[in-house]
């Protein structure tokens, strides 16, 4: 059971790093976007709503499993709502902001896609972050790089936008998982409206994969693996480039 991985301590081991990213990234973030509703698919305890909510987004809903303590929350209980997240979700509305931040790894790799749809199916705009291999932790389960994710998302008609990481990479208030993993998607039909966001973008709206220095392999096996990854990764790109239905989009 999930319950038996995500128990008290493992959410106040995450708690106050958490938090203190939170603070760092979301004011980057209301540069790009205006939030001021947000859904945190496997939010934990909430604090990263607990931290939009300090910086005016007040209508913030959290989903996590059972396996989280109620009474622990740093948001009002009436903003979470309980549910598996190894089953499909369905949420009558959508928000300004979808986020889901180092949650997906600890899925079955048969969910990715189905979650990747879950995300996309509550805003145009998604921020995400999770695990990649060699990253450790508890009951990782599908630990991929961040070119595999943003692939999914492309499926489902949504830009990749790698604009947080060189903003953050070298902030030590920010945990390390976030600086190496963290990146925003947009749907192709709702970038025009987030001018701030097309001027924090490079002319390269891709995902290129990344170790950070404080990533618990060893550097050269980082080194080793992280080649595979870009070469993948460039054969992907270049594969894309060449897709008439990419063109047209």
């Amino acid at each position: 059971m999930l319950s038996d991985h995500y128990d008290v301590a493992f959410y106040q081991r995450q708690r106050l790093g958490s938090y203190h990213s939170a603070a760092v990234i979301i004011p980057i973030l209301l540069e790009m976007f205006p939030v001021g509703s947000v859904c945190d698919v496997g939010c934990g305890l909430g604090t990263w709503l607990q931290s939009w909510r300090e910086h005016g987004a007040e209508d913030v809903l959290g989903i996590d499993g059972d396996y989280v303590d109620a009474a622990r929350l740093m948001i009002p209980q009436h903003r979470f709502r309980c549910h598996d997240l190894q089953q499909p979700l369905e949420i009558e509305r959508r928000f300004d902001l979808a986020m889901s931040l180092e949650v997906a790894e600890h899925l079955p790799p048969e969910r990715a896609e189905s979650f990747v749809g879950d995300l996309t199916s509550l805003a145009d705009i998604v921020v995400f972050s999770a695990a990649i291999p060699g990253q450790t932790g508890t009951n990782h389960l599908h630990e991929r790089w961040q070119d595999y994710w943003a692939e999914l998302f492309h499926k489902r008609g949504y830009f990749t936008f790698d604009v947080l990481r060189p903003r953050i990479w070298q902030d030590d208030r920010v945990e390390y998982w976030y600086r190496q993993n963290i990146l925003i998607f947009c749907r192709y039909d709702a970038v025009s409206r987030y001018p701030g966001l097309v001027a924090a973008a490079t002319s390269v709206k891709s995902a290129i994969p990344a170790v950070h220095p404080q990533h618990p392999m060893g550097t050269w096996q980082s080194l080793t693996i992280l080649k595979g990854a870009l070469r993948r990764s460039a054969q992907l790109r270049m594969a894309r480039w060449r897709s008439p239905d990419q063109a047209k989009s």
